[in-house]
């Protein structure tokens, strides 16, 4: 007899899987009878699915090329992560996948919920999974074996070469699911998980497929599925509101659309109002259940992080602007580089915030709703002393750009930054300008939320180190609304150079918009101000603004006059930039005026000023002017040639405002030289800056200079 080997989990699974596929035999009167073991039922087990599925066509096909591939190559198990936060609809994209694909998983599917952040029940274990899929798949339970690795091996070897798909939904970690996953490529795996699990994808070739909110149309789409088209086209302006304020979460549209549903008589108006309150739409999105509470389903995130990361998470809940820099958000935590980055990580594994670019993080506006409500729990004073570092941040941080954009304007003074506070100063021109674009709409924020703290310098000193980079980029009605701010933060500080500064800008800034009335007012009140302080630089200052003013009104002999008369304070105050900018200034209202030989000598000085000086801004400027003056005496040919120098020196400074007026100007020329494709081209330029900067009235004006040159070429 052969020496029977010892018992052991290899061997007691062998004995199983054999046992399962064998035919039993017994003997009666001498006959033998064969009796088949009776047939295993093959596994049904996925749950119902919602009838309304909308919005996820782009990851309902990734995942079903990513079967497709898998099925090509032969070689490995389809296996996805469908990650995202709770309540964006993980689960049903998994199971809508799933129904829809039954034909290619004959041999059963598989289904096991975690419970991976339930906040009453602890998560299922691999374990205890695996003793629930080897009874589904026909093991009896005295069978089933103790160990987890005995159970994993018998289960890996039940669904061996079978084309099942296993469906693992609301995992917590990585250690749950790998004892789960097949050993042959005939399987598929879905996971569902708030979790990221990078270790499924680095280490077992998972495909990571994130979540995002619901696009307009698809959100629109659920609510029309649920509510019917009627009753959304009865009232289109509450719909709109309904979805802005649930901004693309599926769990929030879902828990309105229930409401509107259990109450069809209810107005959508009312509902849209119940949602307009920041500080109550989370308890609106509350139906009642645990599992249908936007709050609960977030909390049970929030209480699976670690302390730290739970600190951040309601400190960048508060953080003004629609997004964050890792660097800023250093700043705001006030901890290390790593520090910082590790809790940022976290979250996002999370699925709690989104890099949505590199180095920048957001959260969902419900999602930060929620932190808000978290960082209250914080004391006052961890919150604002949070706030003070991360405006200091950007203070200081746009101080150092705004140098690097403007290094002859007068710099002003910054109270040291708060300690843990890490300003970046940019590196270079470009890089400075990089910083402003990306950090524009946060720089915006911050300043509105320093003014509710009553952080009068911050306001003020925001104001002035955007200034500008808000004329480089023609942001003008943004440039209006700082220094209105900047202004009544002027009153509350004592120095009345920045209020007079406050009065001439913003004089500036609405001179700028059109508003010609405001524009003259603020800008004679920095006038009287520099007067009354005995300040001739501010005095010259005022003057030629206040020329720039009377010129956008068409009067061009009191601009001149107000040029010359700032031109003669600035010699009294020897300031050669500032007479250089003078000195053109009064050379444009001249050539306006038609007096072009004195116009052309005044720009040509102002010119060698700029050169000595550095200023390419200030040479575009004289450039501009001596095309314009050029263009006006009969000399096409120089008249393309200067402007083609300041357009040049313009993209070197990105100062896309002047750029575009220089594009409008050199068609021109070009058009009286006949080059009406190079015209063309040059007012079709414009025309497309003048319009990304909301210039409308410059952008009609260039509209119909290219319509009479398409029917002046027509006729031709």
């Amino acid at each position: 007899m052969a020496e029977r080997q010892p018992d052991g989990p290899g061997n007691r699974v062998s004995e199983l899987v054999a046992g399962s596929m064998v035919q039993a035999h017994t003997i009666s009167g001498g006959i033998h009878h064969h009796r088949t073991a009776p047939a295993r039922p093959i596994p049904r087990q996925l749950p119902l699915v919602p009838g309304d599925f909308t919005g996820r066509d782009a990851e309902f096909d990734a995942l079903t090329a990513l079967l497709e591939s898998t099925a090509d190559r032969g070689d490995a198990v389809m296996m996805s992560v469908i990650g995202g936060q709770g309540g964006i609809g993980k689960t049903t994209l998994a199971l809508r996948w799933a129904h829809q694909h039954l034909d290619r998983f004959p041999d059963g599917q598989l289904f096991v919920d975690f419970r991976g952040f339930d906040p009453k029940e602890e998560p299922l274990t691999a374990s205890s999974a695996l003793h629930t899929l080897l009874a589904a798949l026909g093991i009896e339970p005295p069978m089933i074996p103790s160990g987890t690795e005995a159970k994993s091996s018998l289960y890996r070897s039940l669904i061996a070469e079978k084309r099942m798909l296993i469906v693992l939904d609301n995992a917590r970690t990585a250690d749950q699911v790998v004892p789960l996953l097949p050993g042959t490529p005939a399987c598929a795996v879905l996971i569902t998980s708030r979790d990221r699990l990078p270790r499924l994808t680095t280490r077992y070739g998972a495909r990571p497929l994130h979540l995002a909110a619901l696009t307009d149309s698809a959100a629109r789409e659920l609510l029309t599925a649920r509510l019917g088209a009627a009753r959304l086209a009865a009232e289109p302006a509450a719909v709109d509101e309904i979805l802005a304020r649930c901004r693309g979460f599926p769990l929030a549209l879902s828990v309105i659309s229930g409401r509107g549903l259990t109450q069809p008589n209810f107005p959508l108006h009312s509902l849209a109002e119940q949602l307009r309150d920041s500080a109550t739409r989370l308890g609106v999105l509350d139906a009642g259940d645990p599992q249908s509470s936007l709050r609960a389903v977030l909390s049970w995130s929030y209480d699976a992080l670690p302390p730290d990361a739970a600190r951040a998470f309601g400190l960048l809940g508060i953080a003004p602007g629609p997004d964050i820099s890792a660097r800023a958000a250093t700043s705001l935590l006030g901890v290390p580089d790593r520090e910082a980055e590790r809790a940022l990580r976290t979250l996002e594994r999370m699925s709690l915030l989104d890099e949505h670019t590199s180095g920048r993080y957001r959260m969902h506006d419900l999602t930060r709703l929620y932190a808000t409500e978290k960082a209250r729990e914080q004391a006052a004073e961890q919150r604002d002393t949070a706030l003070l570092r991360v405006t200091s941040h950007y203070v200081h941080t746009a101080r150092a750009g705004d140098r690097l954009l403007s290094p002859h304007r007068p710099q002003i003074d910054l109270v040291p930054p708060p300690p843990s506070c890490q300003p970046v100063p940019p590196t270079d021109e470009q890089a400075a300008l990089a910083w402003f674009d990306a950090e524009h709409a946060c720089l915006l924020a911050v300043q509105v939320a320093a003014a509710g703290l009553r952080w009068h310098d911050s306001v003020w000193n925001l104001a002035w180190v955007l200034d500008t980079f808000h004329l480089r980029r023609g942001h003008l009605h943004d440039r209006v609304a700082m220094w209105r701010a900047g202004l009544i933060s002027s009153d509350h500080l004592d120095d009345i150079d920045a209020r007079t500064r406050a009065h001439r800008l913003l004089g500036h800034s609405y001179a700028r918009i059109g508003q010609h009335d405001e524009a003259s007012d603020h800008l004679h009140r920095a006038l009287g101000l520099a007067e009354d302080a005995a300040n001739h630089h501010a005095q010259g200052l005022a003057l030629r603004l206040l020329a720039q003013a009377w010129t956008h009104r068409g009067q061009h002999q009191p601009a001149l006059e107000h040029a010359l008369r700032a031109l003669q304070l600035f010699r009294t105050a020897q300031d050669p930039v500032e007479e250089a900018h003078a000195l053109n200034a009064a050379a444009w209202y001249q050539a306006l005026l038609g007096d072009y030989d004195e116009a052309r000598t005044h720009c040509r000085t102002a010119l060698a000023l700029f050169r000595h000086h550095g200023l390419r801004g200030g040479q575009a400027n004289a450039l501009d002017s001596l095309g314009y003056i050029a263009h006006h005496t009969g000399d096409p040919h120089l008249a393309q040639d200067f402007y083609q120098q300041a357009l040049q020196l313009f993209r070197e400074l990105t100062d896309t405002y002047n750029e575009a007026e220089i594009l409008e100007h050199l068609g021109h020329p070009r058009e009286e030289l006949g080059q009406h494709d190079q015209a063309r081209a040059a007012w079709q330029q414009a025309l497309e800056l003048y319009r990304t900067q909301h210039r409308i009235k410059d952008a009609d004006r260039v509209q119909r200079l290219l319509d009479a040159l398409d029917h002046r070429t027509a006729q031709d």
